[in-house]
């Protein structure tokens, strides 16, 4: 077992481990903060495997972007943070689904590639990447920094209900 491997492993299993807590935790904060650890333990394994920009992609958008939305979401629309009654459910009907759907991925994959070896692409870099993005790809990554930007506003004045009840006052006077 070299190095690599054993970093896969365990970061997988950090993965894997806060993962299992997002989804078992109770307390919406806490499983907010499962949630950067189990991201930026997927971003540990792409640096292994040598996909350095995904992975710092990985860490800026969705460790440092999606979490702290998540975070703001909660705090802008005062939603509980302890823990929460609503949240308690049986666990055994995910598991089994979870278990099923697995177990069916597995199978799928296995069935589909039949263990065979296929050559790999030719690889990229920063530079070819970029001017993807930003070449073929420059509108869609417009589109949706405009959309998340419209989100973010409309989710800052539903969490204001002050803003409606001045438009009211004003009305009528």
């Amino acid at each position: 077992m070299t190095v690599a491997d054993a970093l896969l492993l365990a970061l997988g299993a950090i993965a894997v481990g806060s993962g299992a807590l997002v989804v078992t935790s109770s307390h919406l904060v806490r499983a907010g903060l499962y949630l950067v650890v189990s991201l930026g333990a997927m971003a540990g394994l792409y640096l292994v495997l040598g996909a350095e920009m995904v992975a710092w992609v990985q860490v800026l958008v969705y460790v440092g972007a999606v979490v702290v939305l998540l975070l703001f979401a909660v705090m802008l629309t005062r939603a509980p943070i302890g823990p929460s009654q609503d949240l308690d459910r049986p666990a055994w009907p995910a598991v089994l689904l979870g278990g099923g759907i697995g177990l069916g991925l597995a199978v799928l994959f296995a069935d589909a590639f039949r263990w065979s070896v296929y050559a790999g692409p030719v690889p990229g870099n920063a530079e070819r990447m970029g001017a993807e993005l930003f070449g073929a790809w420059v509108l869609p990554f417009e589109v949706l920094s405009i959309l998340l930007l419209s989100a973010l506003v409309g989710a800052i004045i539903l969490s204001r209900p002050d803003i409606g009840a001045r438009e009211a006052q004003e009305g009528d006077a």
